[in-house]
């Protein structure tokens, strides 16, 4: 199963290692035909706490690093992070994003 990618934006950048990032997503109401926005908060692993608030980051799935933590920082205001394996870059650009397109 290919590993999930996500966007967002950096909120916290207190610990060490990890930034708290929020991803924003616009979903259909089932009733009203509405699109309103979801939101969820990530944490994610940054190797080199590059990573400060505001920067607009990508996200990757990764295994468990801790008992929050899952996700690894890919790109930073879309340039790529040192941490993060050049396979993994790769793999990740190649394969077509899950679930449906969003416009």
């Amino acid at each position: 199963m290919p590993r999930r990618i996500l966007s967002g934006r950096v909120t916290s950048d207190k610990m060490d290692k990890t930034v708290t990032v929020l991803v924003s997503r616009r979903v259909m109401h089932p009733l009203y035909k509405k699109f309103i926005r979801r939101s969820k908060k990530y944490a994610a692993h940054d190797e080199a706490n590059a990573c400060k608030v505001g920067d607009a980051v990508r996200i990757i799935e990764c295994p468990p690093i801790s008992k929050r933590k899952t996700w690894t920082v890919l790109e930073r205001n879309g340039e790529a992070l040192g941490g993060v394996p050049a396979d993994a870059i790769a793999a990740a650009d190649a394969q077509p994003p899950a679930g449906p397109q969003q416009v």
